[in-house]
């Protein structure tokens, strides 16, 4: 038989979206048998044998969380509480890049940390930039198969990037950060990092709030021009890991300021953005960043590969206090970043010392498996027991838990008064920017575009830039259209200076 319209599940039947994941009303949480999104999503995290197939180039280093303020009011977690110091590993990533490829390609940086806390292992696994490519997960090995190399040459394709963006415009703002000075950061030393998704904080009362998490670098923001990107990445591909590790071994320690915006729970509901939409930002003038302390990395890894490769981060590793959002792009991560490990390192990757968390007397009921090295003895490997082995029987309302109803539907998000794919993307450029820094962003995607951009996707490139704002749209096709006709698109020379 053959398929007349529309994808299939791996079984052939018709597949239900691969755009929607199943929800309980639009802005509920995903469920669990969505087989076409599980399907998807586990099938996806097996694409690559042995390096990951997202974030494989990076590096990373231990070092401390100390918390200098106070957030009590908000969370009961350990870690945050005013005087705490927690051990923890962070690792910096390209996104679509291979393990081999040049630091400096213009991409996204994964910014990932793991925190060693008394209550077990918290991550936060986020990037250089609050804000993402999609906002449903469905869309996401999507979105990455867009980067990666077209199946007959084995090249990467600006076409079929092109082609992707513009078909899902909601990534207008997180291009808008791509092609931006901050698309290629100095050093990883020089660079924010963002949680991105929007959480959940509880107190000890039981009360709840929603937060975003900035760490904010203490060296300054600094970017490079696409000339110098492509000029070290010829000289040294390996220029961030090589920077990260000597500067820690000179004993110059990198730090970032950790800082949050709290909305309270109920905002949520009437904000004129929708709070857990991965594509927005919170202004600061509506919820003003908190410090809250300082994360300092000050010891390099023994071994790359037993620290830094077999590290593990995933979302789903939260503690008391933290907990998740309507985010949709968030929960379908929780389930897809432990699959992907399970698969990548095995399902015992969590007893690896690097990823083990540090809690005395903690009690699981995970057995066996390939390369198990915990055991238990003959204890019960079932609950509950009749011999006193500890068990957990929780009832009732979801500690870290919402509310919501409705019918089972694939949709997006519910539209807010100002919700809009391009409107903080035109801020970014009108409002954040300078004249120099629009100059570049112009050169920036001219020169993207006239790499073997197909006619068709280039006219819906030309209008998403147009949608972003007019008179940017025009110069940019000015400058692509002068390209083709053998005049140079015009590349800023001036040096880029500390945003």
């Amino acid at each position: 038989m053959t398929q007349t319209h529309g994808s299939t599940a791996g079984n052939g039947a018709p597949a239900p979206s691969d755009r929607n994941s199943l929800t309980v009303g639009p802005d509920g949480p995903i469920l669990l048998h969505d087989h076409h999104f599980i399907e998807q999503m586990a099938h996806f995290n097996r694409e690559r044998v042995p390096e990951r197939n997202v974030h494989a180039k990076g590096s990373g280093a231990f070092g401390t969380l100390e918390i200098t303020g106070d957030i009590s009011q908000y969370t009961k977690a350990a870690v945050l509480q005013p005087g705490a110091k927690t051990d923890m590993l962070a690792r910096f990533s390209t996104v679509a890049g291979e393990m081999g490829s040049p630091d400096t390609w213009r991409d996204p940086r994964g910014f990932s940390l793991k925190f060693y806390t008394s209550e077990g292992n918290w991550d936060l696994v986020g990037n250089n930039t609050p804000v993402f490519f999609v906002r449903d997960t469905m869309k996401f090995p999507h979105f990455i198969r867009s980067q990666k190399r077209r199946g007959a040459n084995g090249l990467r394709d600006n076409d079929m990037q092109w082609d992707f963006w513009t078909l899902n415009p909601e990534s207008a703002h997180q291009v808008t950060w791509l092609m931006g000075d901050r698309g290629i950061p100095k050093t990883w030393r020089h660079m924010n990092g963002y949680g991105s998704h929007t959480y959940m904080l509880y107190n000890e009362a039981g009360e709840k709030s929603w937060v975003k998490f900035h760490f904010i670098s203490d060296q300054g923001v600094e970017c490079l021009t696409q000339e110098d990107a492509n000029r070290i990445a010829g000289e040294d591909s390996d220029f961030h890991r090589r920077d990260l590790f000597d500067s820690i071994e000179a004993g110059d320690h990198p730090s970032w300021t950790l800082k949050v915006q709290v909305m309270p729970y109920e905002d949520a509901k009437t904000y004129r953005f929708n709070p857990f939409d991965l594509t927005k930002v919170w202004p600061h003038g509506d919820y003003p960043l908190i410090e809250v302390g300082k994360m300092t990395l000050h010891t390099n890894p023994e071994n790359h590969f037993a620290q830094i490769e077999q590290a593990a981060f995933e979302p789903s590793a939260i503690v008391p206090g933290i907990g998740f959002s309507p985010d949709k792009m968030l929960l379908g991560r929780v389930f897809a970043y432990a699959d992907t490990h399970r698969y990548r390192i095995g399902p015992n990757y969590q007893q690896l010392p690097v990823n083990r968390h540090r809690v005395e007397g903690a009690y699981t009921y995970q057995f066996d498996g390939p390369m198990a090295y915990d055991h238990t003895g003959d204890r019960s490997k079932y609950a509950p027991n009749s011999y006193g082995d500890p068990f957990s029987d929780l009832t009732g309302p979801a500690e870290d838990g919402w509310e919501t109803d409705g019918d089972m539907v694939r949709e997006a998000y519910t539209l807010r008064p100002e919700d809009d794919d391009f409107g903080q993307a035109r801020t970014m450029v009108n409002e954040v920017w300078d004249d120099a820094a629009r100059e570049r962003f112009v050169s920036n995607v001219a020169g993207h575009l006239a790499g073997g951009v197909s006619d068709e996707v280039l006219e819906r490139a030309f209008e998403y830039w147009r949608n972003v704002d007019e008179q940017i749209g025009k110069r940019i096709e000015d400058a692509v259209r002068a390209g083709q006709h053998g005049d140079p698109a015009p590349h800023p020379t001036e040096a880029l200076e500390t945003v």
